[in-house]
């Protein structure tokens, strides 16, 4: 997959993505899963800003994000943006940007602890 693809599902949905870290650590697995998005309609909403702590971008990246494959996206349990490799990217579950979405979020994900938010993202 190529950033762009990447880029313009992350702009209509949320996604539920599994890649591989780019900065392996010890005792912690060799890859990640994150609940993210880039849809404005979702992130823009009042449970956007105050349920998921979502905050614009307030600078630009000093390098080329599609140069390097790269796309941004706002990861949802951790609310900060995170950097996304998209040839290690596997998609497991995408959601559309309405009322789906929410409908899941507040049954799923509004009510992990913590430990069962890194339990998921160490999924």
């Amino acid at each position: 997959m190529t950033s762009g693809q990447l880029n313009g599902m992350l702009q209509n949905n949320v996604l539920d993505l599994k890649f591989t870290r780019r900065r392996p650590r010890a005792g912690v697995p060799a890859t990640r899963r994150m609940l993210c998005t880039m849809d404005a309609t979702i992130l823009n909403s009042a449970n956007g800003r105050t349920v998921l702590n979502y905050l614009p971008p307030s600078n630009t990246r000093p390098y080329n994000m599609a140069g390097k494959n790269l796309s941004m996206a706002w990861d949802i349990l951790m609310q900060d943006f995170r950097m996304i490799s998209a040839e290690s990217v596997t998609i497991v579950n995408s959601y559309p940007g309405n009322d789906t979405f929410w409908e899941v979020f507040n049954t799923t994900f509004l009510t992990m602890d913590q430990g069962q938010k890194i339990d998921f993202m160490n999924s």
